[in-house]
């Protein structure tokens, strides 16, 4: 059972990202408290709002009811649950290099005291996960999956492990990353990573012969997952059914999949074989697809691998075509968007997608499909040879 989410659209004028946002308002709300706002009067004290260019009194902070919208879609009354059994997995790929860059610049210029108080709480990726549960009051298992590109597959892979084995009736669950930034930048690029085209209409282009990497995006996307019948008993609105989760790793290279796609492709039979669904079953597969060389031929490779002749059967998109490389976040709002395809019936085609390259022969959606879509299977491979396939199912009641 999934509820959408913006929880973390503050905004503002995108100078934080998004876990530094919820970290630092908080804080700075507690601080604002009994009129205490004197504390940065003083030009010798560390100003918090003029370090994230922030005026307070021009500040028009987030409905609450806004920040909800997860839990209200889902139509979960938190009143009525047990808080110890509704928990949280929120990942994020790389924390704040935002953070970092700022601080740092602020260390070296102006020494050790100007420094953020609230820094090292700023920069790690447990806070969006952290914050969720702080806001929500969601007491039960709180985790924080960081497997670079594969975390927001991996976050609400864990979660749902957690209802399977009876750790949570329900998990608030997905990523988030806002990294767009001159050190992320200057680090992809330095990896000879990102698009080294100029034409926004040419720039991404997974699966295609003219790839030449991927852009950097920024997003974010959290779901509620619920055991069924807990789902059933109260009646809630049911998207989908998430029916299996698989994991390998590489071992190979820090940031190259195996050559073979061996490494994918046991992720994929995994997650199949959780599900007791056969390989034939499956007719569309949501890609990890890049737009960079190596990612989209051994890809290619490990769907060969995992379905064997069926695979020229299968619809293959990549979302990345649309919204570019959300790293952590990625896996999570590709999820969101199978969960859509299968809800509406509706396979979005790869954009920009048009030069067939030549051992990449397979069915990557140059146009779109209307058709009935019974199982998406969702692939996200991460620097360090992570991979993780999660599979949904439409849901019959």
């Amino acid at each position: 059972m999934f509820g959408f989410d913006k929880m973390f659209d503050f905004n503002r004028d995108g100078k934080l990202d998004s876990w530094e946002r919820a970290a630092q308002f908080q804080f700075m709300d507690e601080m604002m408290k009994d009129d205490e706002k004197s504390i940065f009067d003083d030009d010798d004290e560390i100003d918090t709002f003029a370090d994230a260019g922030l005026d307070y009194d021009e500040l028009e902070f987030m409905d609450p009811d806004e920040r909800r919208e997860v839990l209200e879609d889902a139509g979960l009354d938190m009143a009525k649950e047990d808080p110890y059994r509704v928990g949280t997995a929120i990942g994020s790929g790389v924390g704040s290099l935002q953070a970092i860059e700022r601080e740092y610049t602020k260390l070296v210029e102006k020494g050790p005291g100007r420094v953020n108080p609230i820094f090292v709480p700023l920069m790690i990726s447990n806070m969006a996960c952290g914050n969720v549960s702080i806001q929500f009051g969601l007491q039960g298992k709180t985790i924080n999956d960081v497997t670079a590109c594969a975390t927001g597959t991996n976050s609400i892979g864990e979660a749902f492990r957690s209802i399977q084995y009876g750790e949570a009736d329900v998990m608030v669950t997905g990523g988030t990353e806002g990294s767009v930034c001159p050190t992320a930048i200057a680090g992809f690029a330095a990896l000879t990573a990102l698009s080294s085209v100029d034409d926004p209409t040419k720039c991404s282009l997974p699966f295609d012969k003219n790839r030449s990497g991927f852009v950097l995006g920024e997003g974010a996307g959290v779901v509620v997952l619920e055991e069924l019948e807990h789902a059933k008993a109260r009646g809630a609105k049911i998207y989908a059914e998430v029916v299996g989760y698989g994991c390998s790793a590489d071992a190979y290279h820090i940031t190259s999949p195996l050559e073979d796609g061996a490494g994918a492709a046991r992720a994929m039979t995994n997650a199949m074989d959780d599900a007791g669904v056969k390989p034939e079953e499956i007719t569309y597969i949501n890609a990890h697809g890049t737009g960079t060389h190596h990612n989209d031929l051994f890809e290619t490779r490990a769907i060969k691998l995992a379905f064997g002749d069926h695979a020229k059967d299968i619809r293959i998109n990549s979302t990345k075509s649309m919204i570019g490389h959300l790293l952590g976040a990625a896996g999570a709002v590709e999820f969101i968007t199978c969960v859509k395809e299968i809800e509406e019936g509706y396979i979005h085609r790869t954009v920009g997608y048009e030069t067939p390259d030549e051992e990449m022969d397979l069915n990557y959606c140059k146009d779109a499909y209307e058709e009935e879509v019974p199982y998406a299977l969702s692939n996200s491979l991460g620097f360090g040879g992570h991979n993780a396939s999660i599979l949904i199912r439409r849901y019959e009641a």
